[in-house]
């Protein structure tokens, strides 16, 4: 989602909420800070303290916000960043806009299986009954068209890790390709950050053996979302410093990207490049 969509959508409201819900409390309109990364660039600057956490410092603020840094990175939903900042960094005006009840179950359904897979479970802060049930005076979510094709985009999702195969017949990569709907290419590389962190990377282009129901423009941040998504898979792939090349095959069922078999690319792998080339005109 665009920070001009969001700001178009913010702005939206402003006409038509002054009976909006305010919470009653004294507050003050601060600069967001630097450190809350997650909510800049959504077209608008200042925040109100206390928020709708409860938040009254901003210290306080900057604190609980980075645990939320990772879910976000996986792009569970498209409004997951709007209903998070809506609660730590609300709006400067006179009142409070709450995010609709329907905005947080939307946020809830498709992002606590994510956290489930991460051993966390949804918070009880975010209990979706605390926000308003009707959509005239809150935040709701985007157009029914957005969400559609949202929908239509293959998603990566929680799994068991599949053994990282190591050697194999070319034969049997074959029996790989045709048994799963998707095939591809890639390397992947662990890049670590000054703060200590670290994130998993696919490096250069993305090989399509067999597309299936991919999107091309959309398999890079498709692949590094299952990768952080299944974080303790990643950690198995890529657990040296150097970058690894691996050839990912899978099933897409219901909008969801399962990886179901991974084969270590190594230099000189004949039996991966004979199945690669046999696979123009082989038949399943």
């Amino acid at each position: 989602m665009t920070s001009s969509t969001i700001f178009l959508l913010l702005t939206g409201f402003l006409a038509g909420l002054c009976k909006a819900f305010d919470i009653g409390l004294t507050t003050r309109c601060v600069s967001i800070p630097r450190e809350l990364g997650i909510c800049h660039n959504l077209g608008y600057t200042e925040m109100r303290l206390p928020n709708l956490m409860g938040h009254v410092t901003i210290p306080e603020v900057v604190s609980k916000a980075p645990q939320w840094h990772k879910l976000l990175q996986t792009d569970c939903h498209p409004y997951a960043r709007m209903f998070l900042c809506s609660l730590f960094s609300p709006v400067c005006l006179d009142t409070f806009i709450q995010p609709c009840r329907s905005m947080c179950e939307a946020v809830r359904d498709s992002c606590a299986p994510i956290l489930a897979c991460h051993d966390q479970s949804w918070p009880e802060s975010l209990n979706c009954e605390r926000f308003p049930a009707g959509e005239d005076m809150c935040l709701s979510t985007l157009s029914n068209e957005y969400q559609y094709n949202y929908k239509e985009q293959p998603k990566p999702t929680c799994q068991g890790c599949p053994l990282i195969e190591e050697s194999y017949s070319y034969k049997s990569v074959l029996g790989a390709f045709c048994d799963n709907d998707f095939a591809v290419k890639v390397q992947l590389a662990k890049r670590k950050f000054a703060s200590g962190h670290h994130e998993y990377v696919s490096e250069g282009p993305v090989d399509f053996i067999k597309k299936g129901l991919l999107l091309p423009y959309d398999t890079r941040n498709l692949i590094e979302q299952w990768l952080r998504i299944n974080e303790n898979c990643a950690h198995r792939m890529i657990h040296h410093s150097k970058s690894m090349v691996y050839i990912l095959a899978g099933n897409i069922q219901n909008g969801k990207a399962v990886v179901n078999r991974v084969f270590h690319w190594q230099k000189k792998d004949s039996q991966l490049t004979l199945a690669t080339r046999k696979w123009k005109t082989h038949k399943c």
